[in-house]
Parts: C-alpha cells; sequence; structure tokens
C-alpha cells in the first residue's frame, strides 16, 4: 500500500537505537516509504544510519540533540526547517523505563519527566508553526505503563501517563488548524533492551516465557516492524480522520479478558 509519505519531511526522535529496536525499525520503514527523516538523538550512530539512507537514494538529516536540553532540541528544529522549509510530522519516540521508583532523589525523577515527557512537550513546540504551515500531525509513542503502571518506575510513569494526557490535550487544542495527534501504546515488544533485561535476571529465560504466555494473540512478543507498520499507517493519509485516539498495538495483553489465558 502506498501510504502517500513520500517526500513527507517527518522529524522523529530517538531513532538512533541499537538495529531492532522500536525506532530503528520506524525510521528504515520510513525510508523505504521514501519519506524523508530528520532524527534527534544523542547516540552518533544516527549518523551511520542516515548516510546509510543516504547511500539508498532517500534524503536524511541527523541533528546529534540531547532532548533534555531545550536549546539543543530549538536548534535541531531549525537546522531541519532551514534545510527543507518544511516539517509534516512529529514521532515523539525517545524514552527509557529507567526504574526511577519512589526511593529515587527528587533530580533523578525531573530527570525522567525531562527524557520521557517534556522532550515530548518541547519537540512539539518548537516544530508547531511549520506543522500549522503543512497541517501536519503528531504521533507519540506510549507504553502500557502509562495506563496499567508496572512498579518501581514513578518517573517512567507519570511521563507515559503525561504523554497520552499531551496526546488528547493537542488533538483538542490543533483541531482548528487541521492538526491530527495519536499515541501508539506498547506493551511487550522485543527490542535489544528488552533482551538485554532479560539476561540480566536470573530466571530470564522462566521469566521471558511466563510473559508470553500472557500474551492472547499467539502468545508472543509484537515485534518492531509490527508497531512501525502501525505507526507510519498512523501518520499516512490513509488515518485522514482519526485523531486524539491511544493505538494499542499488544496482541490484546492489555484490554481483552484474562479469560482467554485458561490453558
Amino acid at each position: 500500500m502506498d501510504l502517500g509519505l513520500k517526500g513527507k519531511v517527518v522529524l522523529i526522535t530517538g531513532a538512533a537505537g541499537k538495529k531492532g529496536s522500536i525506532g530503528h525499525n520506524i525510521l528504515q520503514s520510513l525510508a523505504e516509504e521514501g519519506a524523508t527523516p530528520a532524527v534527534l538523538d544523542r547516540n552518533e550512530r544516527g549518523f551511520g544510519y542516515v548516510d546509510k539512507i543516504k547511500e539508498n537514494g532517500i534524503d536524511a538529516i541527523f541533528c546529534k540533540t540531547d532532548v533534555t536540553d531545550p536549546e539543543q532540541i530549538k536548534k535541531a528544529v531549525d537546522t531541519i526547517a532551514a534545510k527543507y522549509g518544511r516539517i509534516d510530522v512529529v514521532i515523539n519516540n525517545v524514552g527509557v523505563n529507567d526504574g526511577v521508583g519512589l526511593d529515587a532523589s527528587y533530580e533523578e525523577f525531573m530527570d525522567s519527566l525531562k527524557l520521557n515527557l517534556v522532550s515530548y512537550f518541547l519537540v512539539v513546540k518548537y516544530a508547531l508553526p511549520w506543522l500549522k504551515k503543512s497541517k501536519g500531525n503528531i504521533l507519540n509513542i506510549g507504553s502500557k505503563v502509562g495506563l496499567t503502571g508496572q512498579g518501581r518506575t514513578s518517573g517512567y510513569a507519570a511521563a507515559k501517563g503525561g504523554v497520552l494526557g499531551l496526546t488528547r490535550e493537542w488533538a483538542v487544542d490543533l483541531i482548528k488548524e487541521g492538526i491530527r495527534s495519536n499515541a501508539i501504546i506498547i506493551a511487550e515488544s522485543w527490542t535489544p533492551s528488552y533482551d538485554s533485561w532479560i539476561k540480566t535476571l536470573p530466571d530470564g529465560e522462566e521469566k521471558l516465557k511466563s510473559i508470553v504466555k500472557k500474551i492472547p494473540l499467539e502468545n508472543r512478543m509484537t515485534t518492531t516492524q509490527e508497531i512501525a507498520d502501525a505507526c507510519l499507517f498512523a501518520i499516512s493519509e490513509r488515518s485522514s480522520h482519526t485523531t486524539g485516539q491511544f493505538i494499542t498495538v499488544d496482541g490484546g495483553y492489555v484490554h481483552l479478558d484474562r479469560s482467554l489465558l485458561t490453558e
């Protein structure tokens, strides 16, 4: 399906993660659709990712950016806008489930919010004049933790709850501008970070099996490509009358009746 993204300038944060991460898969999928990815990330592997995309004939830009720094965000957005004269989509993807719980310091809690929530606000704030011109749209990457909690991760849970609040607020605030705002909610997805976490557990394999058994559809984890596919559809004109929505891509993990799991 042609999603009509060719030539669209898509600003995406956190897309310089390890290969196989959600951000990396979204980035590759954007390039495959012929979009023009504009990546904000603090990891220098973003330079290599963008160079590879350019080698395949697709324009792209990487702005090395610490998204906890408002000035760096503004500079990156200004650089993108100066280069292309437009921004059509913002995908706020950056996020770290950092385990900042009730035993954390004030500073640690605020740092978690700055990365996982405040950066979303700032990227949209600085890109907004360009989104208004293009009648573009916003997609926020959320987490089940913002709905269900998880335990021992107050900062991340508060941030992801806030992300969902911003998604609906922006849908209302910007509707007269023709700007859509939606969120993708992710539950259990197999990423390099997830793999690393499982390997830190003494009973990692058993823990993984117990998680997978609780995913109703096919008893498997969501792939990062399935998440990327949902993201691209959500930002495309194929989804032109969808706004203020939380699109859950999780094999029924969060919302379906637990009776489905009866063996």
